[in-house]
């Protein structure tokens, strides 16, 4: 079965390659979405201004030339609170199917969020959201350890999908969570103890939804099996196949792993095919 990408990071025209970094174009990255058996993918935005990860404008580009491979999510900058509805209105005319991925480095009770979140609410747009330890720790929004700024959005905006991605969120399917900010920005490991507070947020609020891209899911699944496995079928309907790639040589290990798991019998059927695609087609209509 094919497989949706809920979470892809690319550009409509070559870059210059760093040591460190590099993105490749929609062009590009359809050989490999082909390889890693992906259908179609949703472009991640890094926001209204051009970006070396891709910007809102450069994302509606690319699925204008392939459609029937790319679908796109927009992003705000920061600027403007009185025009957050005027301006989420016109994207999701555009074609948007999302926000994301949200990553102002601001607490989630930010007013600025606040209303992104009320309006992507009243527009129908899941929020994808990259967390942060602590402001002017790198980038995303912020929470404590334990996430009671989520638990408080959650209950706040009940119309609002919100998409968990990134290290700092991911942790927190262990009850042993890191609370320094290193920690929480590292991936997880080890058997998951019980009391994790990402499960008890999904277990208490239906809007909130798992973005299981890169290692910061990966590790968060993988690292202990078999809880990973129940968490997997306890939540099927709302976790997303998604790989955070931003090139050709990057590929993250748990499209496989699934695969794998899903051959040996010890994932479902109907959990490997909502994870994998037909949560994608509900939620965001692809």
């Amino acid at each position: 079965m094919k497989k949706i990408d809920l979470h892809l990071h690319c550009v409509p025209e070559p870059v210059p390659r760093t040591d460190t970094m590099f993105v490749s174009t929609g062009a590009e990255m359809v050989p490999h979405l082909e390889e890693l058996g992906i259908e179609k993918a949703v472009l991640m935005s890094a926001g209204e201004q051009a970006s070396p990860l891709g910007s809102n404008e450069s994302n509606r580009r690319i699925c204008a030339e392939n459609p029937g491979r790319y679908a796109w999510m927009c992003n705000l900058d920061p600027a403007e609170p009185e025009t957050i509805r005027q301006r989420l209105a016109r994207y999701k005319e555009q074609g948007a199917v999302g926000i994301g991925e949200l990553m102002i480095n601001r607490p989630l009770d930010d007013p600025f969020l606040r209303e992104i979140f009320a309006v992507a609410g009243e527009l129908g747009l899941p929020v994808t959201f990259h967390m942060s330890p602590q402001v002017g720790f790198g980038y995303g929004v912020v929470d404590d350890p334990g996430l009671p700024l989520l638990e408080q959005t959650l209950r706040e905006f009940p119309q609002t999908l919100f998409v968990g991605h990134s290290q700092p969120f991911w942790a927190e399917i262990s009850g042993d969570a890191p609370t320094d900010p290193e920690g929480r920005n590292a991936w997880g490991k080890g058997p998951v103890t019980p009391g994790g507070r990402v499960p008890a947020l999904f277990e208490a609020y239906p809007n909130l939804y798992g973005d299981l891209s890169a290692n910061s899911a990966g590790c968060a699944i993988m690292r202990d099996p078999d809880f990973g496995l129940a968490f997997l079928e306890k939540y099927s309907d709302r976790l997303f196949f998604a790989t955070d790639m931003a090139n050709t040589e990057m590929v993250f290990p748990l499209g496989a792993w699934l695969d794998d798991r899903y051959a040996e019998g010890r994932l479902s059927r109907t959990a490997y095919e909502n994870i994998c695609r037909e949560n994608a087609r509900r939620i965001y209509g692809l």
